[in-house]
């Protein structure tokens, strides 16, 4: 199982002595989120102050953009870090595409990001090959591409797409067509084992692939410190409230205390929100363990569940480095 770190919301002056830092301690991936900034432009500076360290969006909000844009940018990323770049999108949700955006919410969201992914795809092997760009689809009409406006061939074409999601439509649909599943934090392993393997598995049997070609990332909540269990349960209260991540509570039987947190969270009682996370809620969600002890925990709680883990904290040296350089040192 991998080793991976997440990029926190910084500023990019400070993006590469944070690569940097993190390539040297050993992580697979640095991976960078879509929320206080542009989940790209962090790639650049990877590539540039790094040689090792893999770099990917966790994620970049696809129906924010169109298949071009998002085509050209992994292009370019890809061929500046010799093919050490991974795309991650997600869908968003429907008020954040509207609202945030400005972007129409789709019909079918798994529908549309099947189409993104097949364009982009389109678009990137059109510019390898030189073959004529020839998309036709319910979203896109993708079909001019002059030299002008062609990137042309690169040395690692090869891009993976990872998907993110939360229910099943968007798990089988990484197990059509993705090459990984980012696997939300809110979740536990029965989640993982009993809903998101199956429905990858059953994307994959559709396509005729095999389930073992999708990489399972997990972002994980982990619980070393009293901080920790605070900032936790709080986190935790705030996605159980979200009515389209109820069916991770309906698995455990928390129906009830979901529908009670969407309408405490409707009426902005978000501290009230915490008191219903109660400490079993903690256990099934959470690796809960001393420091020292945490790489094993989690080793544990994810055999044969993923391929690769993060921890739903950024990575940020300095002050924290014993906490980091503890974990990776007793996790080789």
């Amino acid at each position: 199982m991998l080793l991976d770190a997440g990029l926190p919301p910084v500023p990019l002056n400070m993006v590469a002595s944070l690569a940097r830092e993190a390539d040297k301690l050993g992580f697979d991936t640095l991976w960078s989120t879509e929320t206080l900034h542009n989940p790209f432009l962090p790639g650049a500076l990877v590539a540039e102050h790094t040689e090792r360290i893999k770099f990917g969006t966790a994620v970049a909000v696809s129906f924010a953009r169109s298949p071009g844009t998002m085509a050209y940018t992994a292009w370019d990323l890809a061929q500046a870090s010799n093919g050490r770049f991974i795309l991650g999108l997600g869908t968003q949700v429907k008020a954040h595409i509207e609202r945030r955006f400005g972007m129409p919410w789709p019909d079918s969201p798994v529908n549309k990001l099947r189409e993104q992914i097949s364009a982009i795809r389109a678009l990137w092997h059109s510019w390898q090959t030189g073959e004529k760009l020839n998309h036709r689809g319910d979203y896109y009409q993708l079909t001019l591409m002059s030299p002008f406006f062609n990137p042309g061939p690169i040395d690692f074409p090869r891009i993976p797409i990872y998907i993110a999601g939360v229910n099943t439509g968007l798990a089988r649909l990484a197990g059509e067509s993705a090459d990984g599943f980012l696997v939300h934090p809110f979740h536990s392993p029965q989640y993982l084992e009993e809903v998101i393997r199956p429905a990858i598995q059953r994307g994959a049997a559709k396509n005729g692939r095999e389930p073992r070609d999708i990489s399972i990332s997990v972002s994980a909540f982990v619980i070393s410190s009293p901080e920790e269990r605070e900032f936790t349960r709080q986190q935790i209260s705030f996605y159980a409230s979200t009515p389209s991540y109820r069916p991770v509570m309906a698995l455990h039987g928390w129906e009830k205390q979901a529908e009670a947190l969407s309408s405490l969270a409707a009426r902005g009682k978000w501290l009230e929100m915490t008191e219903l996370i109660g400490d079993e809620m903690l256990d099934v969600f959470a690796t809960i363990a001393p420091m020292e002890n945490l790489a094993t925990k989690l080793k544990e709680r994810y055999a044969g569940l993923a391929d690769r883990l993060g921890l739903y904290k950024p990575f940020l040296p300095g002050e924290a480095d014993s906490f980091w350089r503890t974990l990776l040192n007793s996790w080789s």
